[in-house]
């Protein structure tokens, strides 16, 4: 079993909503064994809410929000987990300052494994409207689909 993390800021909107993609999307893929995904963020108010724009494009597409608290990622995160997707470049670079050497191989970002779209970066749409959030949603299905493709 693979297991897979996903890392945006606050962990309120983009990485609960790519873990909640991953999870239904390898279920429907019958491919549920073979992966344990989760989420966090690098910049936490610990068990803050999901976005209820988050969690409403994600139900309207008929995903279950599998995560509705905040949680910071941790040490035992970068040992336990054996990837660790960042949503963009300042996540990942976050990460890369909090991460033990070791586990360097580890870090990557969400995107880095589709060649569908010509972006590398899940952009954060707290701060805009709701198609925002509908746009973070059409890259979390890219990416994870591009993702169970490259794993097979």
């Amino acid at each position: 079993m693979t297991k897979v993390l996903m890392v945006c800021m606050g962990n309120i909107c983009r990485s609960p909503m790519a873990c909640s993609v991953a999870r239904q999307i390898a279920r429907q893929a019958q491919r549920s064994a073979d992966f344990e995904f989760d989420s966090a963020g690098t910049h936490v108010h610990q068990g803050q809410l999901m976005d209820v724009r988050a969690m409403s494009v994600l139900v309207q597409r008929k995903y279950t929000p599998v995560k509705t608290r905040s949680r910071q990622i941790s040490l035992q995160d970068f040992q336990n987990f054996d990837l660790i997707l960042a949503m963009d470049k300042e996540n990942l670079s976050s990460l890369w300052e909090q991460c033990p050497e070791p586990w360097h191989h580890k870090l990557h970002l969400f995107l880095s494994y589709t060649t569908e779209i010509k972006t590398t970066e899940v952009p954060d749409p707290y701060y805009g409207g709701i198609l925002g959030f509908e746009y973070v949603l059409d890259l979390c299905e890219v990416g994870v689909w591009s993702y169970l493709g490259y794993c097979q």
